[in-house]
């Protein structure tokens, strides 16, 4: 749950906003007492562990960190956080916490320590039943700093123990195989949507589940096409041994079976969706960034469950867009509900719609784009808007589907990071590599919008299509619309913003490839003026996430 903490004896104020693995921080205070501010050093008390210690940054003032090792981490108490809006991407689930921000001034040789706010937060647990809604984000960051210094030049599959394929999973891994897990004996059931449809464990929970009495069905994607999964789902389910519990989509051949959701039933009677981004494969659930988004509502299982027995008699899109389209919401929910648009439909009016709540949003945009930006979109963010809108791009591609690309980023509330990694030497920085899991997409595969996430009425699209012509009109697709329900869009925020900066970072270091300073802190209070600016995006930032 957000909390806010204000110091008594000063302006400065402190804004949490917690998520599973990530807790987003808001700071603020007043100009006239920023001045001479070179930072915030961050202190947690780990009540879960009884731990307590400053948390470490990247970033050094060059004159009493110049000559560190290349990615050693150091303590924000002796180079603090140059930022009013910092993410702790070390979180653990299920934690409860104490920070202490510490406003430092001085000079980098000699800190001095001023105000200063304690605030109290705990993240959500991801097992906790009476949660209505809970999402499972993996890293989606093998090329970074801390695969790098844990692990080495050294591929997920080479390091011992499994540690890396832990890391990179983030849990989302075990977050699958528990919900199928859930699954057992004959009062249970499973109906299960995916595209691709090959890794070797979660097929061997699913074969676990039947054998154990469990009714469980699988439709996939089976379309015999050279560019499809096809060829690699056969193969494992076969070496699975689960033929028997699936049903391929194979009548549109042209178009993706491209679903990858679960329905949960219970004497019969569906009770939970698993939905997401997630393909079932190595590269879905270790590589490039992707979500697990479960819904515990009866009613929403039941639109899924229903949407499934359409998909399992392999109907002609020509039928199937007509369905689709008479179940599928076209207004936004109530606050504290959620609806469901199922693809493939007649026409692109649900893009339609995503752009006209984007263009009437009151508040803030953040979006994922793994397949560029759709033109609906586009024309959106060419309108001016006096919050900002955050794009995160798996690449700038210079094709049809973002041709105005460059026009949008001219606009300084527009900001854009797109998918990438260190792989040349930067002062400081240790060489990165992807991991090789993935070909076609390798950074950004999620698929989702939030729309004025710390408002009143937050709203929330996610599923897994991809904002495309495509995903609307030809694929099968599903996606929700969550409307004011504060707990997962923070979730999502957070998530969004710690991939959002990672790639941001690497666009910005890697465009000062001449400039050693981008490793280095501001040695003086000069780093604040942005963020006072009232046209600046940096000064837009702090007071959005001050709230």
């Amino acid at each position: 749950m957000r909390s806010s903490v204000k110091d008594p004896a000063s302006s400065l104020t402190v804004n949490a906003i917690p998520g599973v693995h990530v807790i987003l921080f808001g700071l603020d205070m007043s100009k006239t007492e920023a001045k001479g501010l070179l930072g915030f050093a961050v202190e947690r008390t780990d009540h879960t562990e009884n731990e307590k210690y400053f948390l470490k940054g990247f970033k050094t003032f060059k004159e009493t960190g110049g000559n560190l090792p290349d990615g050693v981490m150091v303590s924000t108490h002796e180079f603090p956080v140059q930022s009013f809006m910092w993410g702790d991407y070390t979180a653990k689930p299920a934690h409860k916490y104490s920070y202490r921000f510490i406003a430092m001034y001085g000079k980098p040789k000699n800190l001095i320590e001023k105000s200063s706010v304690q605030i109290d937060v705990a993240t959500f647990d991801p097992n906790d039943t009476s949660l209505p809604q809970i999402a499972f984000f993996n890293r989606g960051v093998a090329g970074s700093q801390a695969y790098a210094a844990k692990f080495g030049d050294v591929a997920p599959q080479d390091v011992p123990d499994n540690a890396a394929w832990t890391w990179l999973s983030n849990g989302l891994e075990e977050a699958i195989l528990n919900f199928i897990g859930k699954a057992s004996g004959n009062t249970t059931g499973l109906r299960c949507a995916f595209y691709e449809f090959n890794y070797s464990a979660v097929l061997n929970g699913l074969k676990k589940a039947a054998d154990s009495g469990a009714d469980v069905k699988i439709v996939f994607d089976d379309r015999n096409n050279p560019t499809g999964p096809f060829k690699k789902n056969e193969e494992a389910i076969a070496s699975a041994c689960i033929d028997e519990l699936c049903k391929g989509r194979t009548i549109n051949p042209s178009y993706i079976a491209h679903n990858k959701f679960m329905v949960f039933l219970k004497n019969g009677e569906p009770k939970e969706v698993w939905t997401g981004s997630t393909n079932i494969s190595d590269g879905g659930i270790f590589g490039h960034a992707n979500v697990g988004h479960i819904v515990r509502d009866p009613e929403i299982a039941k639109q899924y469950l229903n949407y499934w027995e359409q998909l399992q008699e392999d109907p002609d899109a020509k039928l199937l867009r007509k369905w689709d389209d008479d179940v599928s919401i076209d207004k936004l929910p109530v606050t504290g509900k959620i609806g469901t648009l199922f693809s493939p439909r007649p026409d692109l009016s649900a893009l339609d719609w995503y752009a006209e709540l984007m263009d009437t949003a009151s508040g803030p945009v953040f979006f994922t784009a793994a397949f560029g930006i759709n033109a609906k979109l586009q024309d959106v963010l060419m309108k001016h808007k006096d919050y900002l809108r955050y794009i995160l791009l798996e690449k700038e591609a210079s094709n049809a589907k973002q041709n105005d690309l460059p026009e949008i980023k001219k606009d300084p509330n527009n900001r854009v990071a797109s998918g990438s990694f260190l792989k040349d030497k930067h002062t400081r920085f240790l060489l990165e590599k992807l991991s090789g899991l993935n070909t076609h997409v390798n950074y950004v595969h999620t698929k989702f919008m939030i729309i004025d996430p710390l408002g009143e009425d937050p709203i929330l699209i996610t599923g897994s299509a991809n904002f495309s012509d495509a995903s609307t009109k030809n694929n099968d697709e599903n996606m929700i619309i969550s409307r004011g329900n504060k707990d997962i869009t923070d979730i999502y925020l957070g998530e969004f913003m710690r991939l959002f900066n990672h790639f941001y970072a690497r666009d910005w270091i890697m465009s000062k490839a001449n400039d050693d300073l981008a490793a280095y802190l501001t040695p003086d209070d000069s780093w604040i003026a942005p963020y006072y600016d009232s046209a600046n995006a940096k000064c837009k930032q702090r007071n959005y996430f001050k709230k």
